[in-house]
């Protein structure tokens, strides 16, 4: 193999390695459930639309239970990125979407979060209150994405 051919391959490996960082800047608090800011570079993008508490036959899981969506939601997340070639280690940011939420329901969110993405590092990530989604039945809505190489 040639010296120049050789080399154009080490910078091609450079290119196609990925690269995330979760950062934590001075000044900002940090948390042991999402960093601050999460940097991506290069590699393949995955945005996961926002998963419900509802099977593959279109069943809500625990109609009015919390736990029980929260579960469901989470699992069609992780069947999401199986499907994508992605894992939880690869998720850069979650936006967790919560019907009529008190702040009483964050310890339920932590648990189940933490079920499914276990000790990886916290990504970005937002926990927005809503009025409703767009079915009666659901109550959580998990949005997420991810970066592979």
């Amino acid at each position: 193999m040639s010296k120049a051919l050789l080399v154009l391959l080490c910078h091609l490996t450079v290119l196609f390695a990925q690269n995330i960082q979760r950062i934590n800047p001075p000044g900002l608090n940090k948390s042991p459930a999402y960093a601050q800011v999460v940097a991506a570079k290069p590699g393949t993008v995955i945005w996961v639309s926002g998963q419900v508490g509802q099977n593959a036959k279109g069943e809500v899981a625990g109609k009015g239970d919390l736990k029980a969506q929260l579960n469901q939601a989470w699992e069609n997340v992780r069947l999401a990125l199986a499907g994508s070639g992605a894992t939880f280690r690869d998720v850069v940011k979650v936006t967790t979407y919560v019907v009529n939420y008190k702040p009483s329901m964050r310890d339920d969110l932590r648990a189940a979060r933490l079920r499914f993405m276990g000790d990886t590092e916290p990504p970005a990530a937002t926990l927005v209150g809503v009025q409703s989604l767009a079915s009666e039945e659901w109550l959580v809505e998990i949005e997420v994405t991810a970066v592979i190489h």
